[in-house]
């Protein structure tokens, strides 16, 4: 996931949080999971999230895409930057 996907994403979950009726899916059939963050890399949900959601009812969904707005906005789905400072010998 990019900036722009990322940013595309948090839009998306403003505007389904919003929504009346049925709450859609956020799968973007990306379905992988990053080893570092915990998040698909596709939806940012947890493993959790994936496999409860067709159980869940619409509040509940309301909240998980509140929580991959959050999760979008703060950036934590990129990957550490690997360090580059001297190391003494």
């Amino acid at each position: 996931m990019n900036f722009d996907e990322a940013h595309a994403l948090a839009e998306r979950a403003g505007t389904v949080q919003r929504m009346d009726g049925e709450v859609p899916s956020p799968c973007s059939s990306v379905c992988r999971m990053d080893r570092l963050s915990g998040f698909c890399e596709g939806c940012l949900r947890t493993i959790p999230e994936i496999a409860g959601w067709s159980k869940m009812e619409d509040d509940s969904r309301r909240q998980v895409w509140r929580a991959i707005e959050l999760r979008a906005q703060a950036g934590i789905w990129r990957v550490p930057e690997p360090t580059t400072g001297d190391h003494d010998a």
